[in-house]
């Protein structure tokens, strides 16, 4: 028999990586988008639930944009933190496993080796901060959780890099990429999938199953070089193509500071359910035969 699990944040990348993978895995998908299910108001969260009865939750709404939550931190503390929250909460009274998705960017960017689950965390933005709220609220309020820390994620749809990517190459040709910062590019169905597959096993055995645990693609990059990938696969569908110049994070000069060095260690997952995420170019060149093929949809449309 299928689980039922609702996904919040139905209408991001992550939410719309769930939806297509409704059915697989033992899985029933329903992901409400923020009209449907807001996790800033209990009472929305609370008719969510009621409406659509479930057996776990995954939270997928996030307030994402690392640079504007610079200047607008009571958004994103009121998703990110409070929202988590008031989810925790709800899913505690009805007795309904959470899982939270969190973020590399808790962490500084200090160290040289891949960060553990319990390696201190100091993040440098109000996002991260934000995202450890969220995580401590979790914490707190459902005992029965999952926190997982991804990384760079990408897909098809919503904003990430990689869409970014495609959209500067349409009016650009040329293009500065930050090279001084190395995380791991997650695709998005991918961790979905793989989020999946922790959340049964969690449910059909719970012992020593709760916890935070890492969970990203397994080869490590740079801004710059994760670009040059993606205009290389770009390239190859016959895509325009901008040269690319690396640049240093200062001479940037985003609004808010990202970590240099965000690569997580995996192996808690990998012990505990047998997951692993590996290279992340197989899931970059379905991304870009996704976006091809919605084009082609519209052009015939």
């Amino acid at each position: 028999m299928e689980r039922r699990v609702l996904v919040t944040g139905g209408a991001g990348q992550l939410g719309t990586a769930f939806r297509a993978l409704s059915g697989t895995a033992g899985f029933a998908v329903t992901a409400l988008g923020r009209g449907e299910l807001d996790v800033t108001d209990p009472r929305s969260i609370a008719a969510a639930l009621d409406k659509f009865p479930c057996d776990a939750v995954i939270n997928g709404a996030a307030f994402t944009d690392v640079d504007g939550a610079e200047g607008q931190r009571a958004q994103a503390f009121a998703v990110n933190g409070e929202g988590a929250a008031n989810l925790a909460r709800a899913c505690a009274e009805r007795g309904l496993p959470l899982v939270q998705v969190s973020t590399d960017y808790v962490f500084d960017g200090a160290a040289d080796n891949p960060y553990g689950e319990e390696a201190p965390t100091a993040p440098l933005n109000v996002y991260g901060e934000s995202k450890l709220a969220g995580e401590a609220a979790v914490r707190e309020l459902c005992a029965r959780h999952l926190i997982v820390r991804t990384s760079w994620l990408f897909g098809a749809t919503g904003k990430n890099f990689l869409t970014t990517m495609l959209r500067l190459a349409e009016t650009r040709d040329s293009l500065t990429i930050v090279d001084d910062q190395q995380g791991c590019p997650t695709p998005a169905m991918d961790l979905a999938r793989a989020l999946l597959g922790m959340l049964g096993q969690a449910l059909e055995n719970e012992e020593k199953a709760w916890g935070t645990y890492h969970l990203c693609s397994g080869r490590p990059a740079s801004w710059y070089a994760f670009a040059g990938e993606i205009f290389a696969c770009a390239a190859a569908l016959g895509r325009p193509v901008p040269v690319i110049t690396p640049i240093s994070s200062a001479a940037f000069g985003a609004a808010a500071v990202r970590p240099a060095y965000s690569v997580l260690d995996c192996g808690k997952a990998k012990a505990r359910f047998g997951v692993a995420l590996g290279d992340w170019q197989p899931g970059l060149e379905a991304a870009l035969s996704q976006i091809g093929a919605r084009e082609t949809g519209r052009e015939r449309a």
